[in-house]
């Protein structure tokens, strides 16, 4: 006991000695947790619309195309386009980049003959 009546339990300093730790960790999780997040959305996901669109016109994209699309839709995102169309040798898809989703897929034939509304943003993949 001290002078003031109270006792000094030098026990209690340890949990916030390590504090800060637990903190630094949380922190590391939630930014790890935040960056995750973060590249989870920067990938493409096919509507059912679209899936159902592909299946039924047996339009095939190997990966190697769709890894192109989605690098071109992220970078169009990063320029302001929201919707955009994204022309193929084979298909035409109409994204929302916006959202990361493919809305709809067509082959090439039948988009020749579409008209194509609220798209801000057009990309040709060779």
């Amino acid at each position: 006991m001290n002078k003031l009546g109270f006792q000094v339990n030098s026990a209690q300093a340890t949990p916030l000695m390590k504090s800060p730790l637990r903190q630094r960790k949380a922190t590391q999780q939630g930014f790890q947790q935040h960056f995750e997040t973060a590249v989870a959305l920067e990938k493409l996901t096919i509507s059912k619309h679209a899936q159902m669109r592909m299946n039924q016109r047996k339009i095939e994209i190997n990966q190697q195309t769709w890894d192109r699309i989605a690098d071109k839709a992220i970078e169009a995102k990063k320029m302001g386009v929201t919707e955009s169309l994204i022309i193929t040798d084979n298909a035409a898809l109409v994204i929302s980049t916006k959202n990361n989703i493919v809305i709809t897929v067509m082959d090439r034939d039948e988009a020749s003959s579409q008209i194509f509304t609220n798209i801000n943003g057009t990309i040709l993949l060779d």
